[in-house]
Order: structure tokens, then sequence, then C-alpha cells
């Protein structure tokens, strides 16, 4: 998934978990917790892949094993803070860039490069791209054009939610 998508992505799986949970939309500081939780597999494999220190982009982030670790520490920290809230969020933001990173191989049939979900463990090729999903009155239709629905959706939602996160106070 595009990287610019995640953050939306994280958004709205956290609007659910707080239509859900306690009845409403968003409040502020959660939301953005979410938001940027979303983004931190790319933003901490991305640079690493690029610097040659790990052989593809996705690798200790992306990995469940990473993830454990990050949300494991998120939590704790939240919980010890007094603001457990905020480490659901980090959670639910930061799993959603996992579980968002799925569907897009399986639609392709690309089942190899899923093995960033056990990386170390197993191997994880070279990310192929943009996914070509079939063609529609002779138009390709790739995985651009649902992230695109899912960037309309999640901002049109975020908007009628308040655009919660916009304006947080910490304390």
């Amino acid at each position: 998934m595009n990287p610019a998508v995640h953050p939306v992505v994280g958004y709205l799986c956290y609007a659910v978990y707080a239509r859900l949970h306690h009845g409403r939309t968003p409040e502020g500081a959660p939301a953005l917790v979410a938001i940027v939780a979303a983004a931190i597999p790319d933003l901490i494999d991305q640079p690493l892949w690029l610097l040659g220190v790990t052989p593809v982009g996705r690798t200790i982030a992306h990995s469940l094993f990473g993830a454990a670790i990050a949300v494991t520490i998120a939590v704790a920290v939240a919980r010890r803070r007094g603001r457990p809230e905020l480490g659901i969020a980090f959670a639910v933001g930061y799993l959603s860039h996992l579980a968002a990173d799925v569907p897009w191989h399986l639609l392709a049939g690309d089942y190899a490069e899923l093995g960033f979900l056990l990386w170390p463990i197993t191997h994880m090729p070279p990310y192929s791209g943009v996914k070509v999903l079939g063609e529609v009155g002779g138009v390709t239709v790739t995985t651009l054009w649902l992230e695109a629905g899912i960037v309309v959706v999640g901002v049109a939602v975020w908007v009628r939610d308040g655009m919660p996160g916009l304006r947080v106070r910490w304390w």
C-alpha cells in the first residue's frame, strides 16, 4: 500500500473502534496517535532499506514480531501515564498498517510478499510495487484505484467527524 494511505486507514480503523467501544466519534489525541502510529512501520523500514541496513523496505517494523514489541511498549507507557486510550489508539493504528498491506498481495496472488509478517523467519522478496487487479472496459485497474477510494472515504469520514486530531491539547 502506498505509504500516504496508511494514516487514512489508521484513522478509519480507530474511528470504527471509537464508535463501537465508546459510541461516539474519536477524540483528538487518540485519533492523532492512531494516524501517526499507522505511518510508523514505513517511517522505520523505508529509511533502513534506503541506507542499506535491511534488504527490503518491509522488515523490522512490518514484522509481527516488531509490531508486538512496539505495541506492548506503547500500551505500557500509555497505561503508566494514565492515558490507556492512547495505547489502544497506537495499537489500532500500527496494526492497521500491517493488515492493510496484506489484501493487495492476496488479490494479486503475490503470496511470497507476505513474508514481511514473519520476517526474519520468512524470506521477504523485493516489493513488486503497484498490483494489477484486472481490466474494466479496456482500462487497467490497479491497487492505486482502490487506495484512492480509501483516501476519499477516509478524508470524508474524518471531516464529518469534526477533523479530530487537528487541534490536540495534550495536557
